[in-house]
């Protein structure tokens, strides 16, 4: 009977310790016993602005138009659905080179001042000043912002956006100041990059001194696409541009939205010949066919929400389309987060319906911090960010 009782004892010590024993007490474990007092923390998103402007002779108009739109780009940019925006803004333009026929001799001049170059913000007398960008929190952001991308009509006219971007992006320019004319420090450690490309004409981008396309005075015809051979393929500078590192080691994100030469109604990149000029069709204010503005445009994004029509009258729906784009980054940046198998992503959709996204789910994957870089959610192809989403929430299940 006593041996009986032992046992019995023995046994329920057991089954208690058992029941009492949770995640939390397992060895090297994590998890929060408690509730914490803090929420895990989701800090500003970096985004970095780099808009290209086409300052050829045909584009007075539109830059005045993207200048008028720009308080709505900057409002639906500063939306609060959860995560902040910390932004900051610089224009170079579309012009780098100029290789064309002139009388009949062949002439190539460079755009030394420009190419790449952050273009110096004028001040409200038009003087130009020593600030190359604008921070998103600047008091004249807006005012500012409006003077920058009224870059004048006295640029090339083979147009070569691509080739400036991959200027201002690679040394030498991205290793020298921005006070001595380079970009560096415009560029932040761990910031996105978000490229606009603002332009009526075909891209006639080479990284060859002189390109191998000649402009002439004939334009019922358009070289730089007829002869788009000469060029630097699309994907080669997609390639360069998707290769960038962000100062953290990782892989820096990178943005491309394009208003540019396509149809109005469907986007299409397609010649057509009006009267003397070729255009793009559907977009009567272009000048030759958008195709490689839209491969570029489609590589980034298979959909083509980054790309619209330059012929647009008003530009203020493209803009906050593009703002939202900006917004809705596929990752975020968690601090205080001690367990990622706990961690939940509440999204608020655009019908007032929540979806809980987790890591155990599978919905989202965790990226631990690392020297330098915070630790991040990306957030997977079954819970995916939209531009449309309300609010985003981050919260950590209890182990009690």
């Amino acid at each position: 009977m006593v041996h009986s009782f032992r046992t019995s004892a023995l046994l329920a010590a057991t089954l208690c310790h058992m029941a009492c024993t949770t995640p939390v007490d397992a060895p090297g474990s994590t998890l929060p016993g408690r509730c914490q007092a803090e929420a895990p923390l989701i800090p500003a998103q970096k985004t970095d602005l780099l808009f290209v402007i086409d300052n050829s002779g045909s584009m007075t108009e539109e830059q005045a138009a993207i200048a008028t739109e720009l308080p709505a780009f900057l409002e639906e940019l500063r939306k609060d659905d959860g995560v902040a925006q910390d932004f900051r803004v610089g224009v170079i333009t579309t012009s780098v080179y100029l290789h064309a026929l002139v009388g009949n001799r062949e002439q190539f001049s460079l755009y030394n001042d420009q190419g790449g170059r952050l273009q110096p913000v004028p001040d409200a007398q038009g003087r130009l000043t020593g600030e190359r960008f604008i921070e998103g929190g600047d008091p004249e952001l807006l005012e500012k912002f409006r003077r920058l991308v009224k870059q004048g009509v006295k640029g090339s006219g083979q147009e070569s956006p691509f080739e400036a971007v991959r200027l201002a992006l690679t040394p030498p320019l991205s290793s020298t100041d921005v006070r001595e004319g380079g970009t560096a420090g415009f560029l932040r450690d761990g910031a996105r990059l978000l490229v606009v490309v603002v332009s009526d004409e075909e891209d006639c981008s080479s990284t060859e001194r002189p390109p191998g396309v000649i402009l002439d005075l004939d334009t019922s015809h358009d070289l730089c696409s007829e002869q788009a051979e000469r060029l630097t393929p699309v994907r080669s500078y997609y390639e360069r541009f998707r290769s960038l590192t962000d100062g953290t080691g990782a892989t820096r994100e990178v943005l491309w939205a394009t208003i540019g030469p396509v149809g109005l109604t469907d986007k299409r990149a397609e010649k057509v010949l009006d009267g003397n000029f070729v255009r793009n069709a559907d977009c009567p204010t272009s000048y030759g066919p958008g195709y490689r503005q839209r491969e570029m445009a489609e590589l980034f994004d298979s959909g083509l929400a980054n790309l619209d029509s330059i012929c647009r009258p008003s530009y203020r729906e493209t803009l906050v389309n593009i703002a939202s784009l900006a917004r809705s980054s596929q990752s975020i940046e968690v601090v205080n987060l001690p367990d990622a198998r706990l961690v939940q992503v509440q999204v608020t959709r655009e019908d007032g319906q929540t979806q809980t996204c987790s890591v155990a789910g599978g919905e989202l994957s965790y990226e631990p911090a690392q020297e330098g870089r915070a630790a991040r959610l990306y957030f997977q192809s079954s819970c995916p960010r939209r531009p449309t989403d309300q609010k985003l929430e981050v919260k950590v299940l209890c182990a009690n």
